[in-house]
């Protein structure tokens, strides 16, 4: 039994938006304000440490002419790319502040998940140019000179990247980004390989000269590592994965609701920022659609005050008596 009671939230016009595109979605309109604040911390995040990465890059660039350490290059093209990705995450920032429309009835929340796939290709194409100029260094060796130089824009870069990567992942977790938390990952491994660049720069110094386009291809190794993890996070919310631990979450809040004798049927997914939840509960088979309805709309609203970043729920109410006659044919 579903209940389609006419009801009509009157909190704006997200409400009615959201009610004309998904008739009885249980809305949560009040959180509008904290997806849009959600999004504007994004944004901040992405613009100072675009510019921190992107002062950092050009300066490691000045003393790769300087010096014609490839360990270095191969960590300033992967600086450079770290402060490019900020582009098309801040890109679906502004997207997804977009009101749902006709043709798009969720909204423009998924433009992070594309976006996080942007970032995924440019982590890939960065191992690319790397790993192209340690091997091509490998084959036709040239000196590295000013290697103190090099050792500090070593450090100077893991400093900086490591601040970024923090920054970077915090906000992206709390605001639920899975394109913020990539690119804080992919500025995390800048981090590592800029400090593989001062052992480079030491390894020559104590007279190994391959030591620096050999540290440039385990710099390439490590984008390849940080490429696997942030392509899985990435790929998996593209694919709706959601932590197995919040539909449990979901099903054990239902079911502490008054009036609800079991939760069943959750699924879930991410859209930007925000969760979505679609579950069925069963009610005594005596309530009134009135009845069942009100205690779907309480379902919803515990849900929203127990699950992290949920905005909407759709309620399906079942009679008991006959989901647990549905449920015992097909066991026998």
């Amino acid at each position: 039994m579903t209940e389609h009671a006419n009801h009509d939230h009157r909190h704006g016009w997200w409400a009615r938006v959201k009610h004309a595109v998904m008739p009885h979605s249980h809305d949560l309109a009040e959180q509008f304000d904290s997806a849009l604040e959600a999004s504007q911390l994004g944004m901040r995040t992405l613009l100072a440490s675009f510019g921190a990465l992107l002062v950092t890059a050009v300066a490691q660039l000045g003393v790769v002419a300087a010096t014609g350490s490839v360990a270095l290059l191969s960590d300033t093209i992967h600086n450079f790319a770290d402060a490019l990705t900020a582009l098309p995450v801040g890109v679906a920032f502004l997207l997804s502040r977009r009101a749902a429309t006709r043709r798009h009835t969720y909204g423009f929340g998924r433009a992070e998940d594309l976006a996080g796939l942007v970032v995924v290709l440019v982590i890939a194409a960065s191992a690319v140019a790397a790993g192209y100029e340690a091997i091509r260094r490998l084959l036709e060796p040239q000196p590295v000179e000013y290697l103190w130089a090099v050792a500090l824009a070593g450090i100077v870069g893991f400093a900086g990247n490591e601040l970024v990567a923090r920054w970077r992942i915090t906000v992206g977790r709390r605001i639920g980004s899975a394109a913020l938390v990539a690119d804080g990952l992919h500025a995390r491994t800048d981090g590592f390989t800029s400090l593989a660049v001062v052992l480079g720069a030491a390894g020559v110094a104590l007279g190994m000269p391959l030591a620096d386009p050999i540290v440039a291809l385990v710099i390439t190794g490590m984008i390849l590592l940080v490429l696997r993890t942030a392509a899985r996070e990435v790929l998996d919310r593209l694919m709706d994965a959601v932590d197995p631990h919040t539909v449990e979450q979901v099903e054990r809040a239902a079911a502490e609701v008054a009036g609800v004798t079991s939760a069943y049927d959750v699924r879930m997914r991410w859209i930007g920022h925000d969760l979505r939840a679609e579950l069925s509960v069963t009610v005594d088979n005596t309530l009134t659609v009135t009845a069942a309805h009100r205690i779907a709309h309480d379902v919803e609203r515990h849900l929203a005050q127990t699950v992290p970043r949920l905005t909407a729920a759709v309620v399906h109410t079942e009679p008991a008596r006959e989901y647990a006659e549905a449920h015992q044919s097909k066991v026998s």
